[in-house]
């Protein structure tokens, strides 16, 4: 006597919906920590390109974040220079005008800073 076996529905391709892996974000599988998935969203949904590939969301997360990291370090140290543990944007307004790449890529850019008397 055979017995027939039917798989739930909804199961995914696991056999009567067994243990379900967790699921692995495409920052992890990057090693980044911008999200690829949000970043690829607004590509999408900004009418930036009619198509957007895989790779482009990747790619782009990648660069945010290496600027993101490298504003951030250079402002620390000016921050500790300045004898301050908390980076102001004075400090971000220091080092995109001292550096030149930085300075070039934020030329239109306006920094408030706030002025306390």
């Amino acid at each position: 006597m055979e017995t027939t076996w039917k798989a739930k529905k909804g199961a995914a391709g696991r056999k009567a919906g067994g243990p379900r892996k967790k699921s692995v974000t495409r920052s992890v599988k990057a090693g980044l920590q911008f999200p690829v998935g949000r970043i690829g969203h607004y590509l999408k949904h900004g009418r930036y390109a009619k198509r957007v590939g895989t790779g482009a969301p990747v790619y782009l997360a990648a660069v945010l974040e290496y600027l993101a990291a490298e504003v951030l370090e250079l402002a620390g140290n000016v921050a500790r220079d300045n004898k301050k543990t908390r980076i102001n944007p004075r400090h971000v307004q220091l080092i995109v005008r001292s550096d030149e790449d930085l300075g070039k890529l934020l030329d239109g850019v306006t920094l408030t800073v706030e002025v306390v008397a």
